[in-house]
């Protein structure tokens, strides 16, 4: 989502003018769209003029509305975001409360405007907006003694370090010095690293460098991580892909992520970590069956005890066409985080998604065993409710 404006006062009231430019955009807006809220976006009306003789002719003109959102429905399918409600500001062609339905589409802009704004409707905006939320591949581009940390996003690269540490040479007789330095520059990669990089939505991390830098760089990290018991470092080692580059310039990493090895390398190391979850899930479901819940309902109520650690979801399932059954599961991933459990969201289109799948495309892996709710009938038909 592009944020063009935002107008809130101390009094969290105000608006927020946005352009979404992918599907999930249109997702966050019908989530920060609700009933009451102010609507401002251009709109076709269909008018009908009187002719000096009496006849009438219609025609279609473009003209902007601003309405007092009273229902809003979301077609997936065409990724369109259908708001109603009556007009609030003068308009020629509008009167003041006529009823309008305002059609919100990719790259159209529109202004949001509520009486306040909460720190859930602000979290998601953050969320829709913030490029670094949705930069699932991380970079770090080096030669000895330079290094820059990248996110990379669909449409663009952030550089969000540069390292730039001065390496003393190796002397006969003498390399201390070169050591001290290249020990130096390295600490300064891995808290940059640690820094940037959100190891919950990046899915890999590529090392690129000239020569046997990234190979020395990988094990000293490593090394560092196991001997300080730094476990974000250890838990994500899967995430780690070495790859050659020719430069630890920034313009390095256009070579590499052409290289038509990264993106399987990179669904191996997301796969990686699905599919150790995967194996947790069935090794607890034989060894302690009331510490592994599957199917919507069995795993809702697990997270209302607050008992879910791990959450093992399919990404298909927030593609359903029925939105209640989307926000569904959507309040379902919130709860868990809420109470600190781990999220994992599979790829339906991976072996380990389609796993998943055949357990109703959800399960959990309790942080305590609870009672298993009785069943009173499938629980594949719970996504219907609502």
């Amino acid at each position: 989502m592009k944020l063009v404006s935002k107008d809130i006062d101390k009094n969290s009231a105000g608006g927020v003018t946005m352009i979404p430019e992918e599907a999930e955009d249109m997702w966050h807006a019908y989530n920060l769209i609700t009933h009451g809220d102010s609507l401002r976006s251009t709109t076709i009306r269909k008018v009908q003029t009187e002719t000096a003789t009496g006849s009438t002719s219609s025609s279609k003109v473009r003209t902007t509305l601003t309405i007092t959102v009273e229902s809003t429905d979301f077609d997936t399918q065409a990724c369109v975001l259908r708001v109603k409600g009556r007009n609030i500001q003068e308009n020629q062609y509008v009167k003041l409360g006529a009823y309008h339905t305002l059609d919100l589409e990719l790259n159209r802009k529109f202004t949001l405007g509520k009486p306040e704004w909460d720190s859930v409707a602000l979290d998601r905006l953050d969320q829709a907006c913030d490029v670094t939320q949705h930069a699932d591949l991380a970079a770090v581009v080096m030669q000895e003694g330079l290094a820059h940390v990248c996110l990379v996003t669909s449409s663009m690269t952030l550089v969000r370090a540069k390292i730039d540490v001065s390496i003393p040479r190796k002397r006969k007789g003498s390399c201390s010095q070169h050591d001290k330095g290249i020990t130096r520059f390295y600490d300064q990669v891995i808290q940059a690293v640690l820094r940037h990089i959100n190891f919950d939505i990046v899915k890999g991390v590529l090392i690129a460098s000239p020569g046997f830098v990234k190979d020395q760089f990988y094990e000293y990290m490593f090394q560092q991580a196991i001997k300080l018991d730094n476990r974000t470092l250890i838990d994500n080692k899967s995430k780690f892909v070495l790859i050659h580059s020719s430069s630890g310039f920034k313009h390095a990493l256009k070579e590499v992520l052409q290289d038509p090895s990264v993106s399987a390398r990179l669904a191996d190391t997301k796969a990686l970590g699905e599919a150790r979850a995967l194996d947790d899930f069935y090794s607890m479901l034989q060894n302690d069956p009331n510490r592994a819940f599957y199917g919507l309902k069995h795993v809702e109520l697990a997270a209302e005890a607050q008992a879910v650690e791990v959450l093992l979801v399919s990404d298909d399932l927030f593609r359903a066409q029925e939105v209640s059954t989307r926000r569904r599961y959507v309040q379902l991933v919130d709860g868990v985080r809420e109470s600190c459990g781990d999220v994992k969201v599979f790829s339906s289109l991976h072996v380990t998604g389609e796993q998943l799948g055949q357990l109703s495309g959800v399960a959990a892996i309790l942080r305590f065993p609870i009672p298993e709710p009785e069943s009173d009938g499938d629980d594949s038909d719970s996504t219907d409710e609502n």
